[in-house]
């Protein structure tokens, strides 16, 4: 379902969306809404002090032992050698 948008621009501003619009072969509306997309693709999806407390959190759990990366790298290459 579409929702209409009303958004109010000097004279200015609004000759520039439309010629930038035309230069892309979009009307004026469609610019508008590919530019709303795009503002929004740059926001961050969540707070970023969640998202490091997150991070945080999981680094500090020991869930299981792992050796030092000499030792995992030398035991990932045993298992190629195997095959």
């Amino acid at each position: 379902m579409s929702k209409r948008l009303q958004v109010l621009i000097d004279e200015p501003e609004f000759r520039r969306i439309r010629r930038l619009a035309r230069e892309r072969s979009l009307t004026v509306a469609e610019w508008v809404r590919h530019a709303l997309r795009d503002a929004a693709a740059q926001q961050p999806e969540k707070n970023i002090d969640k998202k490091l407390a997150a991070v945080r959190a999981a680094a500090a759990l020991e869930l299981a032992p792992s050796p030092d990366i000499d030792r995992m790298n030398a035991e990932i290459e045993q298992g190629y050698s195997e095959r």
